[in-house]
């Protein structure tokens, strides 16, 4: 199984989140950190990213923030 990495705007895309959300959450803790693609270029591992939206959308609706049933 191949691993396909996300580059920074695929990622905003797929979360909603904007970049310095997105580092900010890195350096708590609450989302996956990116890896080093080269000397200034980061990734991040599509599979994790998609794990973290899962259980965010499964803790959000836990939490009765996800909309009307």
């Amino acid at each position: 199984m191949a691993t396909t990495i996300l580059r920074l705007p695929a990622v905003k895309a797929r979360t909603g989140l904007s970049r310095s959300t997105i580092y900010l959450r890195m350096a708590e803790g609450r989302f996956p950190t990116s890896i080093s693609l080269g000397d200034r270029a980061v990734g991040w591992i599509e599979t994790e990213v998609d794990d973290w939206l899962s259980k965010h959308v499964e803790e959000s609706r836990k939490a009765g923030k996800g909309g009307k049933a």
